[in-house]
């Protein structure tokens, strides 16, 4: 692929100034209790050509993690319009995260389970509400060019083997490569998968401030994995031809190809300019009484979203089915024979590379296409399977603050 032209297309303008490359209607429960309604009232528009996601959090207290991951998501390039669904009484208000939502200029509407009368009822004037949103986007939304440079890419890798280390995340560090140098923005996150090489990750700090960065967070990663006696390496791994945790930490670690790192975010902080980031979802010290992280891919890949991620690439060897709410996943492997075995839920396969046929380079060309094709609006195999899944967990204690951030 050469030329400008073919590296451009046609995105969604938004009033905060960023564009995005899904113009989505975004229902979100904001209590356990709402969430049937809502995902009634989201699966009533499954393969309608309307673009509606859902996602919620089921906690019915303050906090303060996934009050910052559900106001990121609204305020994420992907998402045009904001419907909240919650029972009444929760502690987390749906109207206040309407507010915001207006406040960044996107239709929203918000719907409380106990006065509209129950279930049904409240279904019903959910379908009619969404309804209105979509017709509001399809009138309102400005198309404005995009291009490499407007673009935010997080990537992680799930169900590891040993072709992950060896084609699939070297193939997305090639194209990271790419992008950044295209002036572009990629994320990379699972310090969890980086025991063992502290050095190499500090040296490929852009400054000293950086490395210092990235040596404090690799450091509280190592005390958390102690503390919980749980490191990133599963029976699965094993089963897939990695022998140790510095195999796979430096076949993960291939993911972030060869660029300077920019700098260490916490979920839900965007990316301050464009270059190449380290996504930072290891609890603080300080708050680790409150209860341990429960590391999953969904949870990676909504951690990657609330840092304004427009699309994911999800590395795995031994296969994976999940997608995500609100960004499209790509998914890579470099295992051909899963590749053949699960190609109704794989994107892209870079098992070339290891048996020669073609390049890294190539290949990275390659998936350039594909990320070109999807930001225009090609559907990827989990929006295709309607696999929008997400995960908000508990992380941090509560801080006793309200959604005016």
């Amino acid at each position: 692929m050469s030329g400008n032209a073919e590296l451009t297309w046609k995105g969604f303008y938004r009033n905060n100034g960023t564009k995005g490359i899904r113009n989505k209607i975004l229902v979100m429960y904001t209590v356990e209790c709402a969430s049937f309604v809502a995902k009634e009232i989201g699966a009533a528009y499954r393969n309608s050509g309307m673009d509606v996601d859902v996602v919620g959090f089921g906690g019915c207290t303050d906090n303060e993690y996934a009050l910052r991951m559900m106001i990121a998501m609204i305020r994420h390039p992907n998402v045009g319009a904001v419907m909240t669904v919650g029972l009444g009484c929760e502690y987390l208000q749906g109207k206040s995260l309407v507010e915001i939502a207006e406040n960044e200029g996107k239709p929203a509407a918000w719907m409380l389970i106990q006065d509209y009368g129950g279930t049904l009822k409240t279904i019903e004037e959910g379908k009619r509400v969404v309804q209105q949103l979509h017709e509001r986007l399809a009138k309102e939304t400005v198309l404005v060019e995009m291009g490499l440079s407007d673009l935010v890419i997080g990537a992680e890798c799930g169900g590891s083997d040993y072709t992950s280390g060896l084609a699939g995340n070297v193939v997305v560090g090639r194209l990271f490569d790419r992008l950044v140098e295209a002036g572009g923005t990629a994320i990379f996150e699972e310090i969890v998968e980086a025991i063992g090489l502290k050095d190499i990750l500090l040296g490929r700090g852009i400054n000293e401030s950086v490395q210092k960065e990235l040596g404090a967070a690799y450091d509280k990663m190592l005390e958390y994995c102690k503390s919980v006696r749980q490191y990133s390496v599963s029976p699965g791994n094993f089963a897939g031809g990695l022998t140790t945790i510095e195999e796979k930490s430096m076949g993960a670690f291939a993911k972030s190809g060869t660029k300077p790192i920019e700098g260490v975010l916490k979920v839900s902080q965007p990316p301050l300019h464009p270059g190449l980031w380290l996504l930072d979802s290891t609890p603080d010290p300080h708050f680790m009484s409150f209860g341990y992280t429960n590391p999953n891919d969904n949870e990676g890949l909504m951690d990657l979203v609330c840092s304004n991620s427009h699309l994911l690439f999800l590395v795995t060897g031994r296969g994976t089915v999940v997608g995500s709410a609100v960004s499209p996943v790509i998914k890579i492997t470099g295992n051909e024979n899963t590749y053949r075995r699960m190609s109704d839920d794989l994107d892209f396969c870079s098992g070339a590379a290891l048996t020669g046929e073609k390049s890294m380079d190539s290949l990275a060309e390659e998936l350039l296409e594909l990320v070109i094709s999807t930001c225009r609006g090609e559907q990827t195999k989990a929006e295709l399977l309607n696999h929008k899944e997400y995960f908000i967990p508990y992380k941090y204690q509560s801080a006793g603050t309200n959604c005016e951030m």
